[in-house]
């Protein structure tokens, strides 16, 4: 069991996952990435970040509990072709006793636009009974010292955002192609 004083001094507001890159098979006949794989990047950097809290795979396995995501509203931005090297940022928004919900951006690691943002709601769950449960205090002060730094940052623009047709006269935003135009 992890101990309060284990929670780490910092974090990195926000929080900066590995590189990594669209793989050749996640590719479509569209010629760039598939839209499910944008949620394997932000997967993995769930992994990564909530890993330091306590939430790591290993958290399963030593205290029969986990956290699933119960909702999740990804933006499409622009196109990833093959090979693309990608980070995900993660800013922790809120959380409570049962509920953590976090913003992510997927960028392109070595020129810095945005692809991707995804906004999420996790519930935490007692694998024995598969049902919400209550972090346990050391993941709660973990996730304390992590929202502290996070709140520093500005709230993201596309936070919270809903998905309708714009109403005549507002302005319509679209997805880029990697060459930066509209399509």
């Amino acid at each position: 069991m992890r101990n309060p004083a284990d929670a780490p001094a910092l974090f990195f507001a926000p929080f900066v996952s590995s590189t990594m890159r669209a793989e050749a098979h996640w590719i479509d006949y569209n010629g760039h990435l598939n839209a499910a794989y944008y949620n394997v990047f932000f997967d993995r950097a769930v992994d990564e970040a909530f890993g330091l809290v306590g939430l790591g795979p290993g958290y399963v396995e030593e205290r029969k509990a986990s956290f699933f995501v119960v909702e999740s509203h990804i933006r499409y931005r622009r196109e990833l072709r093959e090979n693309d090297p990608v980070r995900v940022t993660l800013q922790l928004l809120a959380f409570d006793e049962k509920r953590i919900h976090y913003f992510m951006e997927l960028h392109h690691a070595a020129e810095g636009w945005l692809a991707a943002s995804c906004e999420n709601l996790s519930l935490h769950i007692d694998m024995r009974t598969r049902k919400v449960a209550p972090f346990p205090p050391d993941i709660l002060a973990n996730l304390a010292v992590m929202r502290a730094a996070h709140a520093r940052l500005p709230h993201p623009e596309d936070a919270g955002r809903s998905i309708a047709v714009p109403e005549r006269g507002e302005e319509e935003h679209e997805p880029q192609l990697a060459s930066g135009t509209r399509h």
